[in-house]
């Protein structure tokens, strides 16, 4: 008797792996093991990158609230603590939409938190 291979599953699982690799170039879009290997690579970056992305997201806001925060005559430092002792609980995605779209409203907020 002869051994059942399954077609259609294996079929379905190349197709898939190709499916994903389109639009990469030359035989890694192509060639079934050249694909999975880029897939597998891809998917890899992926994952780590979208962990990277909330990283890189923070050093922007910071660069930027630093940026507003020393045209009012402090730095990012003094500002997060003088906002943190007040109890300003604004997070650092807010503040730096703020300073680049609202200056008058990041101006208020250096205010409150500059207060003696």
């Amino acid at each position: 008797m002869p051994r059942a291979r399954n077609n259609v599953a294996s079929r379905r699982r190349r197709r898939r792996v190709l499916t994903q690799a389109k639009g990469y170039w030359g035989s890694r879009s192509k060639i079934y093991t050249v694909a999975k290997h880029a897939v597998e690579k891809g998917l890899q970056y992926a994952y780590r990158d979208r962990r990277q992305r909330k990283r890189q997201f923070r050093r922007l806001w910071i660069i930027r609230i630093n940026a507003a925060a020393r045209q009012h005559g402090t730095t990012y430092s003094r500002l997060a603590g003088a906002l943190r002792k007040r109890s300003i609980q604004i997070n650092r995605k807010v503040l730096a939409d703020l300073a680049m779209n609202e200056p008058e409203a990041f101006a208020a907020v250096v205010q409150a938190a500059a207060q003696e």
